[in-house]
């Protein structure tokens, strides 16, 4: 029986060398070098989110402009660079929760874990922490030593119709199904007027009603920093309102709307606004798609001691 436990032992340190050797990502990558970073990162999200729920939202959209431009390696939380870029400036926030989390896991695990792992276990805990589904996040990504502001053209815009929408996501190795189920992560946050003023004053496929009441704080010319749910239904709660609203013309953004607009994905927006449980299937299932984007493992990059900052 020793004998068994020794080897049992022996082989999944082996497996845990080969898997940080090879690069390739684990759920169990820090059991043994970190095993309370799960429950540091839980614990700091869920005061974040109790505090300002609004906090949640910012998270998981920070770790969508990450991942999204060059892979999920926290390039986006470096100052500079990225941060500086039009869809980004002024616009990402939660870097104070993710340092706050950083100093806290270096406290019990002294130059372990990336501040990409802990963006993709707070997006995580956000979604779940507001809720949304959870789901098995995997382990092992390195930090970029540099950020690229010009690979933020690879951020779909708001303004963008239902072909240039699939193109973008499609480059990123993500399906149909993918990109709408990842949309529905709108179902949370806020935009500022410049991203829906188009929309609210020239689309014909929106609500009169609901553009009537968006006009009220965002005039043809000024008001910039006014803000509108991008969900008014429940704008604090992850659900499949988001869905709701396509159906009867409130999606804020005109890239939301394209969702269910007599195209290729009106069947699927139907079906989630049937089937909330569905929609928490695939938003988790392409979340661990969008965490497995590029990823920096084995020797490549570093473990930044500040997130904002290389070694």
């Amino acid at each position: 029986m020793a004998f068994f436990t020794r080897s049992f032992l022996a082989l999944s340190l082996l497996s845990l060398l080969a898997c940080a050797a090879t690069g390739k990502l684990s759920a169990s990558f820090y059991d043994d070098t970190c095993p309370s970073l799960q429950s540091i990162v839980r614990s700091a999200m869920s005061q974040a989110v109790s505090s300002k729920r609004r906090t949640g939202a910012s998270i998981l959209r920070l770790f969508f402009h990450d991942c999204f431009v060059n892979g999920c390696d926290a390039s986006i939380l470096l100052v500079g660079g990225e941060r500086n870029a039009p869809p980004n400036k002024d616009s990402v926030r939660g870097f104070d929760v993710i340092a706050a989390i950083k100093s806290q896991v270096e406290a019990a695990c002294r130059a372990t874990v990336s501040c990409a792992d802990i963006l993709a276990l707070a997006a995580r805990d956000a979604v779940a922490l507001l809720g949304g589904p959870s789901w098995q996040v995997l382990l092992g990504r390195r930090d970029a030593r540099t950020a690229n502001e010009t690979a933020t053209r690879d951020l779909p815009s708001p303004f963008v119709d239902l072909s240039n929408l699939t193109s973008s996501f499609d480059h990123k190795g993500f399906s149909a199904q993918d990109m709408t189920a990842l949309s529905g992560a709108h179902t949370i946050g806020i935009a500022r007027c410049p991203s829906f003023r188009d929309r609210i004053y020239h689309d014909a496929n929106i609500d009169p009603d609901f553009a009537a009441l968006l006009r009220q704080s965002c005039p043809p010319k000024g008001g910039d920093d006014n803000p509108a749910p991008l969900d008014l239904q429940t704008p604090d709660l992850f659900d499949n309102k988001y869905y709701e609203n396509l159906l009867s013309g409130r999606g804020l953004l005109h890239s939301d709307q394209e969702l269910f607009n007599g195209g290729s994905q009106d069947e699927l927006v139907s079906y989630y606004v049937l089937n909330e449980t569905l929609f928490f299937e695939h938003f988790a299932a392409a979340m661990v798609k969008m965490g497995n984007i590029s990823p920096l493992t084995g020797s490549s990059g570093e473990v930044r001691l500040n997130c904002s900052e290389v070694n």
